[in-house]
């Protein structure tokens, strides 16, 4: 691959999301097109915080035409791992898809994170979504289906604005930023079997 070659984007007609009981045990699958509704049940996801090398952050705006959050800012990118998918490749493969990105520097900081949040219409996001921390020197390329807008801030002033209200974030990044240290990128790895059960390797 030339750095003038973007990073290939294969992406499944459909996908099956995890659905998880209580203690993060799976307990089946579902379309991902179907999963989310206003009674959204319980499912793996992830969430990455995405840094460039001078310490920059990735926030990117949600696509218009999503059926969750959309046009919402978040963290630099969400996902769902595949059933039997690895984490980590899960991230490394969704980051890929919508941003155009490999990642560098992995690692797990929030592996027990969970949420629930209902939009104005009733939709609901459930999840129990470890949170990862990664970098890059790749040239952002995302794709339009996934990202409207995307942007490098300064990480200081991003945790700032959400943390007293002033910035206008998607729910579970807020409470994401709430949890995570004050450097990301200084934060020990987490341990992989603190992952809910569904996760682990």
């Amino acid at each position: 691959m030339t750095p003038t070659d973007p990073p290939s984007r294969p992406a499944p007609a459909s996908e099956s999301v995890v659905l998880l009981d209580e203690e993060g045990r799976a307990v089946g699958t579902a379309d991902k097109r179907l999963v989310h509704h206003e009674d959204t049940p319980l499912h793996l996801a992830f969430s990455c915080y995405l840094f460039d090398g001078d310490g920059a952050f990735l926030v990117t705006q949600r696509a218009l035409h999503k059926p969750t959050w959309p046009g919402v800012w978040t963290n630099s990118c969400c996902g769902h791992p595949a059933p039997g998918e690895p984490m980590a490749d899960a991230v490394r493969r969704r980051v890929e898809q919508e941003l155009g990105v490999r990642v560098q520097d992995l690692r797990l900081v929030l592996p027990r994170f969970r949420y629930r949040a209902v939009m104005d219409d009733g939709m609901v996001e459930h999840e129990m979504c470890p949170v990862f921390v990664a970098t890059t020197t790749d040239e952002l390329r995302p794709d339009p289906e996934e990202v409207e807008e995307a942007r490098w801030e300064p990480w200081d002033a991003f945790r700032s604005g959400v943390l007293d209200g002033s910035r206008e974030i998607s729910p579970w990044c807020r409470e994401q930023v709430a949890a995570l240290p004050a450097d990301p990128l200084a934060a020990t790895s987490a341990s992989y079997d603190d992952l809910p059960p569904a996760a682990r390797p």
